[in-house]
């Protein structure tokens, strides 16, 4: 059982770094650093929303609208930080 709870750690691990390179990549995009118009760049950016927006969008229909700023990556970060912490201290130790 607590090779399952690795495996799961590890996912939110690696879920959470997705997390960030979505974020940093839109903003290389907002400010035209890099250019979608590119095909490899068009396809990671595909994948990585793929990856991304079955989560972020409930959380983006949650929160009020602040103008053009979206913090729905923040709190989604929190949310998996909080999930790490609970199986880490509660979980994890009463597991055989």
């Amino acid at each position: 059982m607590r090779a399952i709870l690795d495996v799961l750690l590890l996912i939110l691990q690696i879920y959470t770094y997705i997390i960030i390179i979505v974020a940093i990549m839109s903003w290389l995009i907002a400010f035209n650093v890099i250019n979608v118009y590119n095909n490899v760049v068009r396809s990671i950016w595909n994948a990585l929303n793929a990856v991304t927006e079955p989560l972020l969008k409930p959380i983006r229909s949650i929160l009020p609208a602040f103008g053009g700023l979206d913090i729905s990556p923040v709190i989604l970060l929190l949310l998996i930080f909080l999930l790490q912490d609970i199986i880490e201290r509660y979980v994890y130790p009463n597991v055989f």
